[in-house]
């Protein structure tokens, strides 16, 4: 029976476009895992999109002298198309700037304050000298009252992981433009979260597969549970939905309690505009988010400085939803809504040694690394040595290492030469007849190679994954090159069983790769004699955003925006052994990778230089 997979990816934020930082940690590791999800045949619903609310879009917006409407805009469309390129197979990636975004979010907030865990009180909030705005916690730092940090930020301390409050701080200074902020009283909803602690906890502890590093921090976060705000003095973001407070144009709900409701929002969305078989129905997402379903699983993709809001607010909003902290209380009228499974968390990837920065121009753009080189390359590295467990570093000389000598030299060179031969010397695929003890040994090793990393894919182990299909690769060169089926014209027969055992592997290889370079797997299937959809590619689709009566405050106006989804129902691609088809036409084939000129390991690109 198939399983209800819900891969809920981090919003990138639009207030620029992305990094391959930002990708390491949400976007491939999301959609490896959840083509890998598809192929084992099970029912996936992949969802996210831009992030659109907060300080950072105004403060980008002055900078560039346009609205925030405007910078979201554009920044959607460029987010959309660089994730786009990379392949990334979103059933739904939209913005949370959309009309059924925001009548979610004020339920999921009504619902919430009902049910006695949105306490009002009067805090301390950081302005800005200069402009008189409100500076989100995260674009304030200072040194850590506890540990001493001195790159703590107003809601965290990275190094010791503690909750923390702009407020705390030691010589706070606004990371905008580096001046000391101004401290004055506002009021402001807070999240209960000591109400929520022995369910949260509870819940937590049942965790005990999840990456060391994130159960980890996540079990230090009970340790010291605090009320969280919950809104912000902002005039950019959703109306608190209350008497007294939905008109005030100073006031508005917390981006951070805004953006992970959109895993919600974006299913609802999903089911209203395409459903089941691309065709509408309105409860379709409840497959994926209702308790009654105990089959479904729920995995969410995110960088490490994105655990706090998916394995300690974003799970409390949902307990606090359903009723089960120490106020009890009732559901909504979303019914009873799934914890995660998983919080599926990557470290950071650096450059050279250095984290990714647009202003220090540390930085090389997704859009930039699509035009010159592609996107499975840049999928591979990120799989293979990317941030998984452990901050990881990009660096030009790894990269086009990896690129010549295992894509390049032993993957594409398996596929080039096994089609070549076969072509070349039966214009087709031959017959396997007498097998030798090498050529089963090859063919068992595949084959075994199916489980093994299904297993590691199942569990977000790509690292290992990527590792064991690429192992498949090197035993089917070493074998080709200890057969020499080039020496074998003398004896057909032979010569046709070694190269069928060849191709049968990189057949088997070609399947294994798909959830990491499903654009080469595609190419691989077309040079086997394949036709149609192997891996499906997710496609840029224009909608209009919904225009009946909405139940929400302040809704935004019915405007078109671009979305991705696409026809995955219909692939090709499964996660077993295909056995090939004997007498099947082939071609020559073309390169799968490009060899990269080892000098660029040394310079890098004109526009992203080794300095």
């Amino acid at each position: 029976m198939s399983t209800p997979v819900l891969t809920a990816v981090a919003w990138p934020y639009a207030n620029g476009p992305r990094h391959i930082g930002h990708v390491s940690g949400f976007g491939v590791p999301a959609d490896v895992f959840s083509r890998y999800q598809r192929m084992a045949g099970n029912d996936v619903l992949m969802v996210s999109g831009t992030d659109e609310h907060g300080t950072p879009i105004l403060v980008q917006a002055d900078q560039e002298g346009v609205s925030a409407r405007e910078l979201a805009d554009r920044y959607n469309r460029v987010i959309v198309e660089d994730l786009h390129g990379l392949g990334l197979s979103y059933d739904l990636f939209t913005r949370t700037s959309t009309r059924n975004h925001y009548a979610v979010v004020q339920e999921l907030f009504r619902t919430v304050h009902r049910n006695g865990y949105f306490v009002a009180k009067t805090t301390m909030s950081a302005i800005s000298p200069s402009t008189g705005r409100t500076l989100p916690d995260r674009y304030i730092e200072g040194t850590c009252p506890i540990c001493g940090y001195d790159g703590a930020r107003g809601d965290q301390c990275d190094n010791c992981g503690n909750q923390l409050d702009p407020i705390d701080l030691i010589n706070p200074r606004s990371r905008i433009n580096g001046e000391t902020p101004v401290f004055t009283e506002s009021e402001h909803f807070f999240l209960d979260l000591p109400a929520l602690a022995d369910a949260l906890g509870g819940w937590l502890r049942t965790r005990t597969d999840w990456r060391p590093n994130v159960l980890r921090f996540s079990l230090n976060l009970l340790d010291d549970l605090k009320p969280r705000a919950m809104t912000r003095d902002i005039d950019w973001g959703i109306p608190v939905p209350l008497d007294g407070w939905r008109d005030r144009p100073d006031k508005k709900l917390y981006v951070w309690f805004d953006a992970v409701i959109g895993y919600l929002s974006a299913s609802i969305e999903w089911a209203r505009r395409f459903g089941k078989n691309g065709e509408p129905d309105p409860d379709a997402w409840q497959r994926w988010w209702h308790g009654g379903d105990e089959q479904a699983r729920a995995y969410y993709f995110m960088g490490k400085d994105n655990i706090t809001f998916h394995s300690q607010i974003w799970p409390a909003e949902l307990l606090a939803y359903d009723g089960r902290g120490e106020h009890g209380g009732s559901a909504g009228s979303f019914g009873t809504l799934n914890l995660p499974t998983e919080v599926v968390s990557s470290e950071f990837l650096t450059m050279s040694g250095s984290k990714f920065s647009t202003s220090r121009r540390t930085v090389i753009y997704v859009g930039d690394f699509l035009r010159e080189f592609g996107p499975d390359s840049l999928r591979y590295f990120i799989a293979a040595a990317g941030p998984e467990n452990q901050d990881a570093d990009f660096t030009w000389e790894e990269f086009v290492r990896r690129n010549n000598f295992e894509l390049a030299n032993e993957w594409g060179n398996l596929v080039n030469r096994s089609v070549s031969m076969a072509h070349k010397n039966f214009g087709g695929i031959p017959a396997g007849t007498a097998r030798t003890d090498a050529d089963v040994e090859l063919l068992r090793a595949s084959e075994a190679a199916f489980a093994t990393v299904g297993d590691l894919l199942s569990r977000s182990r790509f690292k290992a994954a990527s590792a064991e299909a690429m192992r498949v690769v090197g035993l089917a060169n070493k074998y080709i090159s200890e057969s020499e089926p080039w020496k074998l014209k003398d004896d057909p027969e032979r010569q046709g069983t070694v190269l069928h055992t060849a191709l049968q592997v990189v057949d088997d290889a070609k399947t294994l790769l798909t959830p990491f370079l499903p654009h080469s797997s595609q190419a691989v299937f077309e040079a086997l004699g394949g036709a149609g959809v192997w891996a499906a590619q997710p496609e840029i689709r224009m909608v209009t955003d919904f225009d009946d009566d909405v139940e929400g405050v302040g809704v935004p106006e019915v405007v078109d925006y671009p979305v991705l989804t696409g026809d995955y129902a219909h692939e090709q691609a499964v996660w077993a052994r295909r056995d090939i088809e004997v007498g099947r036409p082939l071609s020559k084939p073309t390169p799968l990778f490009t060899k990269l000129d080892p000098g660029l390991g040394e310079t890098g690109p004109e526009w992203a230089p080794v300095t």
